[in-house]
């Protein structure tokens, strides 16, 4: 165990990390939701990931997303390999550079035990629950966070056994209500939470 385990270890009991890190954490998008969802699943001892996005760092990501000044016009999913790499050294981390469609969903995620939807368009969010919902793993989908205040506002719906949902389901992203960090830092936090959760309670 590196250091970070060991200190991980005052909380955790070793013999429960060891299993939970036998988990694989599919991140399906590495924006707000995914980054930041990533960061919050790292410090809660998993280690096992696949990490799918097609697209790159940008300045107006970085009001929200775990990622640096320095790391703009990077691949995100190689920018947030590297700054969950510093967390934990020893992660299992597959980075795919690629868009997520209908045709590869199953693909991209079929060695998955956990699928975190992380994305920005609604439509995505919807291929993600239609393609995975009955795949008989954990998926945890988020809908409605934008702007800001009313954070009690962003809850946990249990679709079904194995499904979740967090948000406000109200506060969709747009002009009026843009994309702000701590309502999307909320909602990656519950989402992280809802898998550490269910993963702990079925040691």
């Amino acid at each position: 165990m590196n250091a970070f385990e060991k200190g991980l270890c005052d909380y955790i009991e070793k013999e429960c990390l060891e299993k939970i890190q036998k988990l694989k954490i599919g991140i399906a998008g590495a924006g707000g939701l995914g980054s930041n969802c990533a960061l919050n699943l790292v410090r809660s001892g998993f280690k096992s990931f696949k990490i799918v996005d097609f697209d790159v760092v940008e300045a107006s990501n970085l009001n929200r997303q775990f990622y640096f000044l320095d790391q703009l016009e990077t691949p995100k999913v190689e920018a947030l390999k590297s700054n969950l790499l510093r967390i934990n050294p020893d992660l299992e981390i597959e980075a795919i550079n690629t868009r997520i469609e209908r045709e590869n969903i199953n693909q991209l995620f079929e060695e998955c035990d956990i699928v975190v939807e992380a994305f920005d368009k609604a439509k995505y969010k919807t291929m993600l629950a239609e393609c995975l919902s009955s795949s008989g793993k954990l998926i945890v989908c988020a809908s409605g966070l934008g702007g800001w205040g009313k954070s009690d506002d962003i809850r946990v719906k249990k679709v079904h056994k194995n499904f979740y949902m967090v948000g406000d389901f109200v506060s969709e992203v747009n002009a009026d209500t843009p994309p702000i960090s701590p309502r999307v830092n909320i909602a990656a936090a519950k989402q992280a939470d809802i898998v550490l959760s269910i993963a702990m309670e079925n040691l």
